[in-house]
C-alpha cells in the first residue's frame, strides 16, 4: 500500500515536467486601431518612451511610480525605466532597439520585481490613408521549460490584450483631439 502510494506520488511529482515538454515556450500578442491622424503625425508621438505615460495602462496604475530616462528619447538607447511599490507595475525598464523611421519601434522590455524577466515589443504604423493610421501593438517572448507550464495556465491574450486595447483607445483619445 505504501509502495503504491509513493508511486502516485512520484507520478504527480514528475507528470508537471513531462507536460512542460509538449507545451508550446513563445507567446505573442497584437492590437491595432484606427486613428484618424496622417501616419506620420501618429508615429512622430508613439516613438517617444515618454509619451507612452500619457497612454499606457500600466502608467495609470500607480501616480506615485517613480520614472527615470536616459538617453535621447524618440532614437535607439533610449531608456525609458519605473520602480513601483505596486507588484502590477512592479520594478523594470525598456530600451528602444531599433526604429524604421515612419513605420516600426522595437522594444525591450526588462522587469526586475517581482519577477525578472526579459522580453519585446513593437509598435507599427500602417497607413490606411492620407489621413488615418492603423497603429498595432505588439508583445511577444518566451518562457524556458519547465516554467513554460505556466501557459497553460496563464492567459497572456487576456492579461495583456486587454490593457492594450485600453492604451490604445487612449492613444486614439489623444491624437484625434
Amino acid at each position: 500500500m505504501i509502495k503504491k502510494i509513493l508511486i502516485g506520488f512520484a507520478i504527480l511529482l514528475i507528470l508537471p515536467f513531462v507536460v512542460a515538454l509538449f507545451v508550446k515556450k513563445e507567446y505573442a500578442i497584437e492590437k491595432e486601431i484606427i486613428i484618424d491622424k496622417p501616419k506620420n503625425e501618429v508615429f512622430n508621438y508613439i516613438k517617444y518612451l515618454k509619451n507612452q505615460d500619457n497612454y499606457s495602462k500600466w502608467a495609470t496604475m500607480d501616480p506615485n511610480v517613480k520614472n527615470s530616462f536616459s538617453g535621447t528619447d524618440g532614437t535607439v538607447g533610449a531608456i525609458a525605466g519605473w520602480d513601483s511599490e505596486k507588484d502590477e507595475v512592479g520594478k523594470g525598464e525598456q530600451e528602444i532597439k531599433n526604429i524604421v523611421e515612419g513605420e516600426k519601434i522595437d522594444l525591450e522590455l526588462r522587469f526586475f520585481k517581482p519577477i525578472e524577466g526579459t522580453d519585446n515589443a513593437y509598435l507599427k504604423t500602417e497607413s490606411v490613408s492620407d489621413s488615418t493610421t492603423k497603429v498595432k501593438w505588439g508583445y511577444y517572448g518566451k518562457m524556458n521549460y519547465p516554467i513554460n507550464l505556466l501557459l497553460l495556465f496563464m492567459n497572456f491574450e487576456k492579461m495583456i490584450g486587454d490593457d492594450f486595447e485600453f492604451g490604445l483607445k487612449k492613444l486614439k483619445g489623444i491624437l484625434e483631439k
